[in-house]
């Protein structure tokens, strides 16, 4: 990678290298807003939810190899790579962070 993470993202990344949903729940704002896959997903209870269904049971995790600055946002590339069709599948996720935390994220294909 070109820049390190910011400490939020790096322990969102470092937690979902583990499949730990508490871990990866911790760097989000209460009230963050999640979308991903044309879903929106708002507060840490739906945020579980997404982890808990879409993530954990396919074991997927996200290795990042790039990461940039836009405007406000945080956007970091990578494979996720895990049991699940087509894998693995290039990511680009979206960050904007917020008091050091993780206030919103956009996930894309």
């Amino acid at each position: 990678m070109t820049q390190a993470l910011p400490k939020p993202i790096a322990d969102f990344i470092e937690a979902n290298a583990k499949l730990d949903v508490d871990g990866m729940l911790r760097p989000f704002t209460g009230d963050t807003i999640v979308l991903d896959n044309g879903g929106r997903h708002e507060g840490h209870a739906e945020l579980r939810g997404l982890f808990e269904d879409a993530v954990i049971p396919v074991r997927a995790i996200f290795t990042p190899d790039t990461v940039r600055n836009e405007e406000d946002k945080v956007v970091v590339e990578g494979p996720a790579h895990g049991d699940f069709p087509g894998s693995p599948i290039r990511f680009t996720y979206r960050f904007t962070l917020e008091n050091n935390l993780i206030k919103a994220l956009e996930i894309t294909a």
